[in-house]
């Protein structure tokens, strides 16, 4: 015997259903949003930071090998660069943020900076 089936409106959601769960999505991602910004500026800081320090540690070589003393002005990046990891592209790795860096006189603490500084929220500077 064949049964015939009807639609009684059971079987899907409803509209409050429906709009609850976005309510809920829409909530969880004004959460979330927030720290992926977050994170990102501390993960360019940090990456600012080393670069700064890959910096200063190139300086001090170049410092050491050609003997300058105190005061002496280094050329950045031109008598830098053979100290310094180069990225894939052959050059001194960028301020990720959008910085730029530049040397003060030998001896000076730090001697590398970049150009955002304490401009910026976390600071670009060497502790």
């Amino acid at each position: 015997m064949k049964t015939n089936r009807t639609n009684d409106g059971s079987g899907g959601f409803t509209l409050v259903e429906i709009m609850i769960v976005v309510a809920i999505i829409g909530l969880l991602a004004a959460i979330a949003i927030p720290n992926f910004i977050n994170s990102r500026a501390k993960s360019q800081a940090n990456a600012c930071i080393n670069n700064l320090r890959q910096i200063e540690s190139a300086c001090q070589q170049f410092s050491i090998a050609n003997n300058l003393g105190a005061g002496s002005v280094i050329n950045y990046p031109t008598d830098v660069a053979t100290y310094i990891k180069l990225n894939r592209v052959g050059s001194i790795p960028p301020c990720p943020a959008g910085g730029a860096y530049s040397l003060l006189p030998v001896g000076a603490n730090p001697q590398s900076q970049c150009s955002l500084g304490s401009t910026v929220s976390p600071v670009h500077i060497l502790p």
